[in-house]
């Protein structure tokens, strides 16, 4: 009797297993549509990728033409003004053209390597002997501590 109920329920596994196995199921027919897919959303995304990258160079080349087209005005009105009107009203309008408006301003600290520094976050000190604004003390009076006992 054991024989028999093992038997059964290892029959009974069998039929389950199949009936799991047929669910399942490695479909080809589902597997190609899936590649298939797949590879038409790498293309597409490819496809994408390449226009945002044609369109952030086209976007730099028409912002570069703008500000040469903006400083060519610039320069056009300086020296209209220069020209046309009296110098002090022309200093007035604009800065005089030996002040470089679009170019680099050379400072004291510069290295003079041709390359543009970012700004600072801080304000430089005037003298060596200034304090720093990050400095501990900044802002704080020395007091004297005086015993009056």
């Amino acid at each position: 009797m054991l024989w028999l109920t093992g038997i059964g329920f290892l029959a009974i596994g069998i039929a389950i297993g199949y009936f799991l196995a047929g669910r399942v199921n490695n479909n080809p027919t589902k597997i190609g549509e899936l590649e298939q897919q797949l590879q038409d959303l790498q293309r597409s995304n490819s496809r994408y990728r390449d226009e945002v990258s044609e369109h952030f160079s086209t976007t730099a080349e028409l912002v570069q033409q703008m500000t040469e087209s903006y400083k060519d005005v610039y320069q056009h009105l300086a020296g209209g003004a220069q020209d046309l009107c009296s110098g002090e009203v022309a200093r007035k309008l604009l800065p005089a053209s030996s002040e470089p408006v679009f170019g680099r301003i050379q400072s004291d600290d510069d290295d003079g390597d041709g390359e543009m520094q970012a700004p600072k976050d801080y304000a430089p000190r005037q003298n060596a002997s200034q304090t720093g604004a990050l400095s501990e003390d900044f802002g704080l009076e020395k007091v004297k501590e005086t015993d009056d006992d």
